[in-house]
């Protein structure tokens, strides 16, 4: 596994670009046709100003996790981190900002395991989130599964089973370092991570948001099928998540809501508003990754 790993990622990649470039080619005719309305072009501006806001919105639930665990940290040094780090995840491996955002959290005094779990804690509470939310919209056949998969999460995330993961850091570390060095305070966490979960269900709801504000660019949606909307937004979100060798989910998403939606809207309509939504999806997170460097600068 560890020689076919370095080449799996490419593999994966290769397969999603080679259907996306596919079903591009045999639906050129369609996204041709298509033209973007003056309410069209209003509603995609909202959908980069609602992506926006879930990035920051996101940053919040960061500094919530790591609050959780008692430390002392400023909520605008937690936004700032967050955005900047956040563009990180496009470069290849898909764990850029995930170290940068432990580097930066031990530079503030937070120690070294309580940086690790804020890290890994916040993509388990976000999968759940993800799979809660794409349970609403659900067929039968696939809702069982589903609803697995999310028990499977949550029970991750309680702390019988995350205390014993964050004990066994604490020796790692405790071996690690000098032996005339004290001993670290026992951490360990007190309570379900509720708030945070609840956050990361708005993460996913706002994310969704601009998601169905970029179909509404296109086409006119009906009220029943915005749950299907949302169920295949977090489902295709999910799986660009957690899927390796997919930077920022970029080709596992967009091949994933394409599969999902299909039966609903067709190709041409699909084709424009996920590719409009990935350039969406890319604006905001550069945007905000700006708007906190700008911020850092000013304080310097």
């Amino acid at each position: 596994m560890s020689r076919i790993k370095p080449y799996l990622r490419w593999v994966i990649l290769g397969v999603t670009l080679f259907f996306l470039v596919k079903t591009l080619k045999d639906n050129w005719e369609q996204v041709l046709e298509i033209r973007i309305s003056d309410s069209g072009w209003v509603s995609l501006g909202s959908a980069l100003i609602v992506t926006i806001m879930a990035h920051v919105w996101s940053a919040i639930v960061w500094f919530g996790i790591i609050k959780e665990f008692h430390q002392k940290v400023n909520l605008r040094w937690a936004i700032r981190v967050y955005l900047l780090t956040n563009i990180a995840k496009y470069l290849p491996g898909n764990i850029w900002h995930f170290y940068s955002r432990i580097n930066a959290t031990k530079q503030v005094g937070v120690p070294l395991e309580t940086a690790i779990l804020s890290v890994l804690i916040e993509p388990l509470l976000m999968a759940a989130a993800a799979l809660g939310v794409a349970l609403v919209g659900s067929t039968q056949e696939s809702w069982l599964i589903q609803f697995l998969c999310f028990l499977a999460v949550v029970s991750i995330l309680h702390p019988r089973i995350l205390n014993p993961v964050i004990k066994y850091l604490a020796k790692i570390k405790l071996k690690a370092s000098k032996p005339d060095m004290k001993p670290v305070t026992e951490l360990k966490l007190e309570r379900y991570l509720i708030k945070p979960f609840v956050g990361e269900i708005c993460f996913v709801l706002i994310r969704g948001v601009g998601f169905l504000l970029t179909i509404l660019a296109f086409k006119s949606v009906e009220l029943n099928d915005v749950f299907l909307i949302f169920s295949a937004f977090s489902l295709a979100w999910l799986l660009g998540l957690v899927v390796p060798g997919a930077p920022g989910g970029v080709g596992v998403f967009e091949v994933t809501a394409l599969t999902l939606l299909e039966p609903k809207f067709s190709p041409g309509i699909l084709l424009s508003a996920i590719a409009f939504y990935r350039l969406i999806s890319v604006l905001a997170e550069t945007f905000a990754a700006g708007l906190a460097w700008l911020e850092q600068k000013s304080k310097i």
